[in-house]
C-alpha cells in the first residue's frame, strides 16, 4: 500500500514538472544545468538529485543547488504523502522518471556510485 502511495505521489510530482526542480529555478539555471548536462559536466544521480561531474563555473554550482533543493521539497511532500522517506521518494523518481529521461551521451551516476554514460 505504502508503495502505491509513494508511486501516485511520484507521478503526481513528475506530471506537475517538478521531476526536474522546475519550480526552484529559473530560465537561466535551467539553461546552465541543460547545458552542462551536454557537456558531460553535471548528471543525474540514483539518489534523485544531479550530481557534480567535473569542474563546474560558479554559476552552474548555483543553478545545480537551485534544482536540487527544488526537488528535496518535491521528495519531502511525496514521502509524507506516501508515509516514506525523503530518500526512498527521491530513488523512486530517480528509476521511474528521470534515468529514462537521461539522452544519449549523458552522464548519470549510478546506486554504486559510478558515473556511466548513457
Amino acid at each position: 500500500m505504502a508503495y502505491r502511495k509513494l508511486f501516485i505521489a511520484v507521478a503526481a510530482a513528475a506530471a506537475l514538472g517538478v521531476a526536474g526542480g522546475v519550480m526552484a529555478q529559473t530560465a537561466g539555471q535551467k539553461a546552465l544545468v541543460d547545458a552542462a548536462k551536454a557537456e558531460g559536466k553535471v548528471g543525474e544521480q540514483a539518489d534523485g538529485y544531479l550530481g557534480i561531474r567535473t569542474s563546474v563555473e560558479p554559476d552552474t554550482r548555483a543553478a545545480v543547488e537551485a534544482v536540487n533543493s527544488g526537488r528535496r521539497q518535491v521528495y519531502s511532500r511525496g514521502a509524507a504523502e506516501a508515509g516514506t522517506t525523503v530518500e526512498v521518494a527521491a530513488t523512486r523518481m530517480f528509476e521511474t522518471q528521470l534515468l529514462p529521461r537521461i539522452s544519449s551521451g549523458q552522464w548519470y551516476r549510478n546506486a554504486q556510485g559510478q558515473w556511466v554514460q548513457k
